[in-house]
């Protein structure tokens, strides 16, 4: 029998993916459901960003780019960061990868390994914990809170520092959380970090843009005493609803600096994916230097949907619901309802039409929360509160 490395056997999984793909086969089947679970925006990538990628095409862009992207592109990410986070970075510092996940698997696997650990957010983006597992190094869990304002906090972050930590994962704006963490208390960790030099860090901020009540969000690209240990992620998937295009930017530090990281990373791309296919740059271009009326559009619905869905989670039966500070996901709290959190997920899609996630998909901390995503419609968004509402004074615990 043939065999392969541990490592594949320790991957694990996006369960968010497995509960789309049941959603899908009871809507083949007939059934009306109502999917508020998988992470993705629900408007259409806008028109100027399509046709540019159309140009593109026509103008003969088929051939292979650069293995780190298109100088166009890195540019204009550039420009971007200079005008999202005030500070100027280097197209050579910027790389253009095929979505998000790819920085992360890259940054995971260049610092893990046995007898290292890796801390990161729990609950947080599955992904994290699969890859930690997957290169065999230790996975720490950074507990995020519901009484910390789902923030991580600095204190204890620092206090699970080893000697034996090389890499520190920090999410905010948050998956699945929507918690977004004060700059007071980013400033704090950064500090504390002064006494940890060997630890570099990964900073998802992919919905950076996404944040309400007028806060602004704090990059760790703002603390220039962290720079040369430092990975951003980052990309267009969320802000311009470009999912299924696959285009993710990262950021690294200078080579000089970094045991050149962003060369490593070079050679990953070369023997993985080659490049991010050219007529999506184009369109990444476009998105990042045309207009944004579509993105302060959906920010709008967004903000819209995020004090309904705070509203009706809050009237559901012994269910409290935290109001999101980002991203376009509530964490709905479902303790004070007897039901474990997977079970409920499973028993609100196939009885009451509701596709959620449970908050265990997420991590331990998770249980007894509820991921739900508002990139619905209000009038689906309202539906999915009165079906659950239904089912839960139908089913107590």
């Amino acid at each position: 029998m043939i065999q392969t490395i541990a490592g594949f056997d320790r991957m694990g999984e996006e369960n968010a993916f497995a509960v789309l793909a049941r959603a899908t086969a009871l809507s083949q089947e007939g059934r009306d459901i109502i999917n508020l679970g998988i992470g993705q925006p629900d408007f259409r990538t806008p028109d100027h960003i399509v046709e540019a990628a159309i140009k593109a095409l026509r103008d003969g862009h088929h051939g292979y780019t650069p293995a780190t992207g298109l100088l166009a592109t890195r540019e204009a990410v550039v420009r971007r960061t200079l005008t999202t986070t005030g500070v100027e970075v280097s197209p050579e510092s910027v790389m253009i990868l095929p979505g998000g996940k790819p920085t992360m698997f890259a940054a995971i696997t260049m610092f893990g390994e046995p007898g290292v650990d890796i801390l990161y957010p729990d609950p947080g983006f599955p992904i994290y914990r699969s890859m930690i597992e997957f290169t065999g190094a230790r996975p720490v869990p950074v507990p995020i809170r519901e009484e910390n304002g789902f923030a991580f906090s600095a204190a204890e972050t620092l206090s699970l520092i080893t000697p034996q930590t090389r890499l520190l994962i920090l999410n905010s704006p948050a998956n699945p959380t929507g918690g977004v963490t004060p700059r007071s208390e980013i400033e704090a960790l950064v500090k504390g970090l002064e006494a940890h030099p060997q630890v570099a860090i990964l900073s998802d901020e992919i919905y950076d843009t996404m944040i309400y009540d007028g806060q602004a969000h704090t990059s760790l690209l703002q603390f220039p005493e962290i720079r040369d240990r430092l990975i951003i992620l980052n990309g267009w998937s969320k802000t311009w609803a470009m999912t299924g295009w696959r285009m993710g930017w990262s950021i690294w530090p200078n080579a000089q600096k970094s045991a050149n990281l962003y060369d490593k990373v070079r050679k990953l791309a070369v023997n993985c994916w080659s490049c991010v296919n050219a007529p999506a740059q184009y369109a990444g271009i476009a998105a990042i230097d045309g207009p944004q009326d579509a993105v302060e559009a959906m920010m709008r619905a967004f903000d819209k949907r995020l004090q309904l869905v705070v509203e009706g989670l809050n009237a559901l039966p012994e269910i409290h619901c935290a109001i999101p500070k980002g991203a376009f996901y509530a964490f709905p709290n479902i303790s004070g309802t007897g039901w474990k959190a997977k079970k409920l997920a499973s028993a609100l899609l196939e009885d009451a039409g509701v596709a959620l996630i449970g908050g265990p998909d997420f991590g331990v901390l998770g249980e007894g929360y509820l991921r739900l995503s508002y990139a619905n419609s209000e009038d689906n968004i309202a539906l999915a509160l009165e079906r659950m509402k239904a089912f839960l004074e139908a089913n107590p615990a």
